[in-house]
């Protein structure tokens, strides 16, 4: 009651009402500047610092300084300057002291801090009350004293405490109220203690200056207050910010960002609570442990795979990369980027599957295939061995062809799926690519190792041939397989490859044979080949071919109208190789084109120098015929050797030209409108049909050889022979029979109506291109 009766009867309550608004906003913004310095370092959390014990010490001495001037004490009172300014050093001093040790790491620190803080508001008070002067002795009832210094001890330890306990919700307006309650019951109870005994009577007390200064000082505590109180709504403002733009940064990322303080987590983005399967409310404040059980252990500037353990159990493969903040304003933080690798994990692992599996069947391909067959070959001599089967699909261009490359690739999946389903245990099949295959199969009985691949190979070939439902018909392939085993066929991998193919070749070249097993001889045929192609190679390059020429002879006039070009290849010990077994091999490979550009350019050099301007046969081969560039080809070499046109005649198979009509029709208006003749070689064989004739006047027919040959005992030869030539007749096309070597081939030939002859009879080839024997006496001879 004593309190009581202080507060209402010895103050102004217009004073008092003041001096509490100062207090009030005074202790909310000094909690608040707490706050801010407990979570800043560096030169922030010094600014922080002064600037909090700047305003809770001058809102402290200004409640204070208000409420003495509320004070009515009915004597003149004053204040000593030195005393009362010292009081205000005190608070503010005191003030920043408690509020540097309740920021410490301590645990004891907040207790010790609002400790410091209550005796430092004691010690303002009592400052401030020795500097008053008046007419009367003061007397201080030291119970109220003790209980004034307690209560601001007690209350000013439990208002740093709130502030510190990051778990109170509102905790700094709870910490406010109790600063409050500090002052205010250390004043009124400080105040309850004083006894003022007047001296020389009771004079009058004139209250207006004091009330005027108390509105001053109460201003100027309020101006002191606004000020740290902007500074800490513009801090605000700038951390905010600098939150929603780390938010929105966060929120910007693919990948899981989480960002922690000291008491959990912070910040995160929608990634990461994805992850998690945990709304915003679990994981605010939880700590990133909770979900990745490593991650306290990480250091600054590291990214490790890990696990995280989302919310319903599973275990979700993860990248963290780990950053942490040192700065002064920071609470040591750190920052997590967490990347989901499920999705990476399953590209890697496609990738490795495609890496060794063939995307379209899922069969093992090349690679797989290699590093399998050489496993097997390193288990020899401990196993009898194996077998390696090359296989090959027959009409599959076929089914491409009538019913696209769609179902192509489904006939091939199912064929790849009937591989699967009767290979047996330790067999092994993979596609090289199109329609390749090949398979390995081990062998057990070394004395039936023929019969094992032979069996093996057989049932291969019965599952791939198995047709497939498509396009409301059945479809299927045949399958030529070529067997190699291992030892006995190779020493080398590659070389057993290379002997499985070669057999393979041979059944798909052998009519009704579809299996073949790999024998000695193919090799000596390929080795051949080799022989030939490199050979062809330095022929050309050396100039070791040889035209020679065959003349052509007229049957009316009996004189040489041309010659035919016939190229020679001759050895070096004088020998010649036949045309037949080196043109196929040019045509095979390419080499045919050099060549045949070779013929053409030397036939012209050659030909323009003859006393005579006999006419130039040159044969053109399907390969030649192929290339796109032929009538440009023609044109080059004749301005290049200033061979007439008109004097150059090209030989073509009909077989050539019935790949493509249109574009074969397009090629010889081409080299006729050159000025070049063009003849239908081989007429007779092959297709030989009227249409073509019919859709391109040719300028010569010849007629084959064959057909000499056979004059005189088969009937049907002479029959087509006189058909040929009537037909020449009707179209007006000449004809030219070939491979006459008799008299009475000519004599035939002349009763019939044909017009020009070559053969052996009137001329072997020559390198000269002029007749070395009589002509008109074989001629008179044949008449």
């Amino acid at each position: 009651m004593r309190v009581v009766t202080c507060l209402v009867e010895d103050h102004s309550l217009l004073l008092v009402g003041l001096a509490a608004v100062v207090c009030v906003i005074g202790s909310v913004i000094t909690m608040n500047l707490f706050k801010k310095m407990r979570s800043s370092r560096g030169v922030s959390h010094v600014t922080w610092l002064f600037m909090g014990g700047a305003a809770g010490g001058a809102s402290i001495w200004c409640t204070h300084f208000i409420a003495m001037l509320a004070w009515r004490p009915e004597v003149i009172s004053t204040y000593e300057p030195v005393l009362t300014a010292t009081s205000l050093a005190v608070a503010i001093v005191g003030c920043a002291i408690a509020m540097m040790v309740g920021a410490s790491k301590y645990e004891t620190a907040p207790m010790l801090g609002g400790t410091i803080f209550g005796i430092s508001v004691s010690a303002m008070h009592y400052t401030g009350m020795l500097g008053l002067r008046t007419h009367a002795v003061l007397y201080f009832d030291s119970i109220y004293v003790v209980v004034s210094i307690l209560l601001a001890a007690v209350l000013g330890m439990g208002a740093y405490i709130l502030a510190a306990n990051t778990g109170l919700r509102r905790r700094m307006m709870w910490s406010s109220i109790v600063m409050v309650l500090a002052i205010v019951s250390l004043h009124f109870t400080g105040m309850a203690a004083v006894v003022v005994v007047p001296i020389g009577g009771v004079p009058s007390y004139e209250g207006v200056n004091d009330t005027l200064m108390a509105f001053g000082v109460a201003g100027v505590a309020l101006l002191l207050l606004g000020s740290a109180l902007a500074s800490y709504v513009l801090q605000e403002q700038t951390q905010g910010r600098e939150r929603r733009r780390l938010k929105a940064l966060l929120e910007s990322s693919v990948d899981g960002m989480v960002v922690e303080g000291p008491n959990g987590i912070m910040m995160f983005n929608q990634a990461f609570a994805d992850l998690s399967g945990v709304g915003d409310e679990a994981l605010r404040r939880s700590s990133i442990s909770r979900w990745i059980e490593d991650a306290q252990s990480m250091s600054d500037q590291t990214v490790v795979q890990s696990q995280m353990r989302s919310d319903h159990g599973e275990m979700i493969p993860v990248e963290v990369a780990v950053r942490v903040d040192h700065g002064d304003d920071g609470e040591g933080l750190r920052l997590f980027s967490v990347r989901d690798l499920r999705r990476r994990l399953e590209q890697e692992r496609r990738i490795s599957f495609l890496a060794r599996n063939d995307s379209l069947t899922g069969l093992p391909n090349r690679a797989s295939f290699l590093e399998k067959l050489e496993r097997m070959a390193q288990l020899h001599p401990h196993t009898p061995g194996f077998a390696l089967l090359a296989i090959d699909l027959d009409r599959f261009k076929e089914v491409n062809d009538l019913y696209g490359h769609g179902v192509g690739d489904q006939l091939l999946v199912h064929i790849a799926g009937q591989m699967k389903e009767v290979i047996l245990n330790g067999e092994f099949v993979a596609r090289l690519g199109g329609d390749e295959f090949v398979a390995i199969m081990p062998l057990v009985d070394a004395s039936r190792l023929r019969e094992e691949a032979q069996a093996g190979a057989v049932r291969l070939r019965d599952a791939m041939v198995l047709p497939m439902m498509g396009e409301h018909t059945e479809m299927s392939c045949g399958a030529s397989i070529g067997v190699a085993l291992w030892p006995q066929d190779a020493d080398e991998t590659s070389v057993l490859i290379n002997n499985a193919d070669l057999a393979m070749y041979r059944a798909k070249g052998s009519p009704g044979e579809d299996i073949c097993f790999y024998e000695k001889a193919m090799d000596e045929a390929v080795r051949q080949r080799r022989r030939v192609t490199q050979g062809l190679r330095d022929a050309l390059e050396n100039e070791e071919f040889e035209l020679y020429y065959q003349p052509q002879v007229s049957v009316d006039n009996n004189e040489i109208t041309g010659y035919e070009a016939l190229l020679r290849w001759r050895q070096k010990d004088g020998s010649f190789i036949s045309p037949a077994d080196f043109i196929p091999v040019a045509e095979d490979t390419g080499l045919i084109l050099p060549i045949g550009e070779w013929v053409l350019r030397r036939a012209c050099e050659e030909a323009k120098h003859w006393e005579k301007t006999l006419r130039l046969a040159v044969n053109l081969s399907p390969v030649q015929w192929g290339h796109t560039d032929l009538p440009r080809l023609v044109h080059q070499v004749l301005i290049d050797t200033g061979f007439p046109p008109s004097r150059l005649e090209l030989e073509i198979t009909e077989t050539a030209m019935i790949t493509d009509m249109a574009r074969s029709t397009f090629i010889l208006r081409q080299l006729k409108a050159l000025g070049v003749t063009i003849a239908m070689d081989d007429f007779g064989t092959g297709y030989s049909s009227l249409s073509t004739l019919r859709a391109f006047p040719f300028d010569k027919i010849k007629l084959d050889r064959a057909f000499m040959g056979e004059l005189e005992d088969n009937s049907q030869s002479r029959a087509i022979i006189r058909a040929v030539l009537t037909l020449g007749e009707s179209l007006n096309i000449p004809v030219l029979a070939e491979g006459v070597e008799t008299v009475d081939q000519l004599n035939f030939l002349r009763e019939q109506g044909c017009d020009e002859v070559q053969g052996y009879l009137l001329g072997r080839p020559n390198r000269r291109a002029l007749p070395l024997v009589p002509y008109d006496a074989v001629l008179a001879e044949a008449s």
